[in-house]
């Protein structure tokens, strides 16, 4: 400082008149001395929380992002499956039966409640009478017949009828489906049995005892019996006084032999009992 006062000392002492001079060395000197202020640091506080407006947020509707389109893979060809045929089983066919119509040509002719006359008779038959054949059974040779339109038919032989029509068109019956009466007054047989010779069955069972009056006027027994005849299951009943018959029996058919036997008495049959046939050698 004191070099700078003397430098302007002498450039003033040579140019100004020496009060002039004076009084800007006193200007100088009271500049140099005047303190510096220091400068202020400005610190900025962070405005207090009352000073800040409070803004309500409204949430904004957040948008669902539209979802971008998968691609979609091309099909692959499906291979062509061979389509296998499959088999339908033709419907079956309900086969179609005749009733026939024919004459009675004899004079009288007995009926009865099944298809031989080892059965009960039932009523008799006028000659010339015009009658319906509803059923046939080969293996007896008997037709069932009833009045035109009517509804009590009965068993007759087959060589007693004048057929109008071929016999054969008729309905085949069953015997298993035929009803018979029932007795409502005895038990049936308590037991039976059979004993074959060759090809013979002999066929025994327990005897009946009857009250007076309930004898029915013909055979006290009937045996019905599925015999083997010439390779073919053959359908073979026989009525009995005793409570013994004796039936031809054959060995080669496919299906087994059997048999049933009833007692009778006037008013119908009693239950059947089941032959334990033996079998064929």
């Amino acid at each position: 400082m004191q070099e700078i006062m003397q430098t302007h000392t002498s450039t003033f002492s040579k140019t100004l008149p020496a009060s002039l001079a004076l009084l800007v060395i006193l200007t100088c000197l009271a500049a140099c001395s005047r303190p510096q202020t220091p400068q202020q640091t400005l610190t900025t506080r962070p405005p207090s929380q009352t000073s800040l407006t409070s803004a309500t947020f409204s949430p904004q509707p957040s948008q669902t992002p539209t979802p971008s389109a998968t691609p979609t893979a091309s099909a692959s060809p499906t291979p062509s499956e061979t389509v296998t045929p499959s088999f339908t089983p033709s419907p079956t066919v309900t086969p179609t039966y005749a009733i026939l119509r024919g004459f009675v040509n004899q004079e009288q002719v007995m009926c009865f409640y099944g298809p031989s006359n080892a059965y009960l008779f039932k009523y008799a038959l006028i000659g010339g009478s015009r009658l319906e054949i509803i059923g046939y059974i080969a293996d007896t040779g008997y037709i069932q017949v009833r009045a035109i339109g009517g509804t009590n038919p009965c068993w007759m032989n087959l060589k007693w009828m004048d057929v109008q029509g071929e016999i054969n068109s008729v309905q085949p019956i069953d015997p298993l489906t035929i009803q018979l009466p029932w007795s409502p007054y005895y038990a049936g047989p308590t037991w039976v049995k059979a004993e074959r010779n060759g090809n013979e069955v002999s066929i025994q069972w327990s005897p009946l005892v009857l009250r007076a009056g309930d004898d029915p006027g013909q055979e006290l027994y009937l045996a019905e019996t599925w015999v083997c005849r010439a390779g073919r299951l053959t359908f073979v009943p026989v009525g009995a006084y005793s409570p013994l018959v004796t039936v031809v029996d054959e060995p080669g058919c496919e299906q087994p032999s059997f048999g049933r036997v009833y007692l009778v008495e006037k008013h119908g049959y009693t239950r059947y009992l089941n032959v334990p046939w033996p079998p064929a050698e």
